[in-house]
């Protein structure tokens, strides 16, 4: 039997609250077959497009984002949380279900022009990664593209950021 991403994906139910079906990555993540074929189908994706900085969202997507800016020999910039990045830092605040949050990069991650693409371990609503993307472009980059190993199209994150090349390599129907 052929195995596909989503046989390596745990669902944790009700967290981290109740009525949310968690996607674990961490099942894929330890699987050798399963890590190797998310790099690579990610790098089939994005070798000849001109990548010259990964964008990788806290704290998942710097798994994913540093295994691709080996391969795609780009640079690699970490996109984090309030206050967890030492030095100046540029922000961008994004509304929640409930409230507001922030994510911040070093405001000498991205020079003028650079070529970006962000990579997160799962698009949901899309609200962090639209931010990611408004704080990359606030700080001279290009977007060239979003990419994920999970998408919930049930909660049309891809419609907020549909402006941008997205792909994922699996779906999850509801949420």
């Amino acid at each position: 039997m052929e195995r596909t991403f989503t046989d390596l994906i745990r669902t944790v139910p009700d967290f981290p609250k109740a009525g949310i079906q968690f996607r674990d990555i961490s099942t894929l993540l330890k699987d050798p077959w399963g890590f190797k074929q998310a790099v690579d189908a990610f790098v089939q994706h994005y070798r000849y497009q001109p990548i010259d900085k990964i964008i990788a969202i806290e704290s998942r997507g710097f798994v994913m984002g540093g295994a691709l800016a080996h391969h795609l020999n780009a640079g690699f910039v970490m996109a984090r949380k309030k206050g967890k990045l030492p030095g100046p830092v540029e922000k961008m605040e994004y509304s929640l279900e409930y409230g507001t949050d922030i994510i911040e990069m070093h405001v000498d991650a991205i020079d003028k022009g650079d070529r970006c693409l962000i990579v997160d371990d799962l698009l949901a609503t899309g609200g962090t990664c639209d931010a990611c993307c408004r704080l990359v472009e606030k700080l001279g980059g290009k977007i060239m593209g979003c990419a994920f190993i999970i998408s919930l199209p049930d909660l049309k994150g891809h419609e907020r950021i549909n402006r941008y090349n997205c792909h994922w390599l699996c779906e999850f129907e509801g949420d």
